[in-house]
């Protein structure tokens, strides 16, 4: 009677998506600082660039996932494009905020964040694009082509 239902299916909303990747990016962070801290461990200076590249990228592989179970496309790409935007740079100021670096003085990551943007762009296009050809697959009849002229 009840199926579960698969996490693919579930409509998560892409700001939901975006917070919880702020908000485990920012306590990751945190976790690491407070360890560094106490002397218990040390860290990279730029480990909260890192963290914060992780968990856009991390949005940007769900999101794209996610983007198959909406019922319109372009509202949900509007939306998504949008928390990644806010995520991007909420969690760079964190970063920012915990490393006491910039983008520019973290090193290679703003090619990092760059590389990660144009990546998330190609996984919502590709699933777009899936989307259709699922979508045309399920109207054709299999069992008798129709004949184009």
């Amino acid at each position: 009677m009840n199926e579960p239902q698969s996490i693919f299916e579930k409509k998560i909303l892409p700001y939901h998506q975006a917070l919880a990747a702020f908000g485990l990016s920012v306590i990751i962070s945190l976790l690491a600082k407070g360890l560094e801290w106490t002397g218990l461990m040390s860290f990279p200076p730029r480990f909260p660039w890192m963290i914060a590249a992780s968990f856009m990228l991390l949005y940007a592989v769900a999101n794209s996932i996610f983007s198959i179970a909406s019922d319109n496309m372009a509202k949900y790409w509007g939306q998504s494009i949008y928390s990644f935007m806010a995520l991007a740079a909420a969690a760079g100021l964190v970063a920012w905020g915990l490393s006491g670096l910039s983008i520019s003085q973290a090193g290679s990551y703003r090619w990092i964040y760059i590389v990660v943007t144009i990546g998330y762009l190609v996984f919502l296009s590709m699933m777009g694009v899936l989307r259709t050809i699922v979508a045309f697959a399920q109207r054709e009849e299999w069992n008798q082509p129709r004949k184009r002229k």
